[in-house]
């Protein structure tokens, strides 16, 4: 089973990131199908971001998970910024 520091290490390396914050969220579906693990909330903060679409960012995170996805990754709840709007508006609501 993956870790929330691993897979804020692995996130920060592969999307040359500023800022990764993990929350596993495994605790919330226990009771059914997905509830033995592997639903996260991530936060990432990255250059590669800048001029790309909601879409296209959180295209980027499932590329550098890819390994993982269907595997140790059930769920994902994604919130990317770039850093200009980080310094622009905050990050809003950080997690955890």
């Amino acid at each position: 089973m993956l870790t929330p520091d691993y897979l804020r290490q692995h996130l920060m390396e592969k999307l040359q990131a500023l800022h990764v914050q993990v929350e596993d969220e495994s605790h919330l579906h226990i009771g059914h199908g997905g509830g033995t693990g592997g639903h996260y909330r991530v936060q990432v903060v990255s250059p590669l971001f800048v001029g790309k679409t909601t879409l296209q960012r959180h295209r980027l995170v499932y590329a550098a998970l890819a390994e993982h996805m269907g595997r140790s990754i059930h769920a994902l709840a994604l919130q990317t910024y770039s850093p200009e709007e980080v310094s622009a508006q905050g990050i809003p609501e950080e997690i955890s």
